[in-house]
């Protein structure tokens, strides 16, 4: 297991392990899934919803790395980095920034696809 001493050190690696588009892709997904659970609960007020945010989220996630990337989550070994990395990358790719972060943490453009 690498260890970070900080988020910025981590996030770098977190970029890397979602090297591939697809993997992206099913993160994106998950993550806007998230987003729309957490906002029906709240324009509900039904929050049973929220029981459905980690489940709609991580079920994205987890595919994603054991059927195209091939590796593990890093939220088995940074949970809550993982998480902050992970909505930081969705909302890098909505603001169309993302492929600078890649560039920038060293992911080669052969392996985005």
């Amino acid at each position: 297991m690498q260890r970070f001493s900080s988020f910025t050190d981590f996030w770098p690696f977190y970029l890397k392990e979602h090297a591939q588009p697809r993997t992206r892709a099913f993160h994106y997904a998950g993550t806007s899934l998230v987003v729309l659970i957490a906002a029906a609960a709240i324009a509900s007020a039904n929050w049973w919803l929220l029981i459905a945010m980690p489940i709609a989220g991580y079920a994205f996630a987890w595919v994603s790395h054991v059927a195209i990337e091939h590796n593990r989550p890093a939220t088995f070994t940074h949970p809550l980095w993982s998480l902050r990395a992970d909505f930081k990358m969705w909302w890098m790719w909505l603001t169309g920034r993302i492929a600078a972060e890649l560039d920038a943490a060293g992911v080669s453009r052969a392996d985005r696809g």
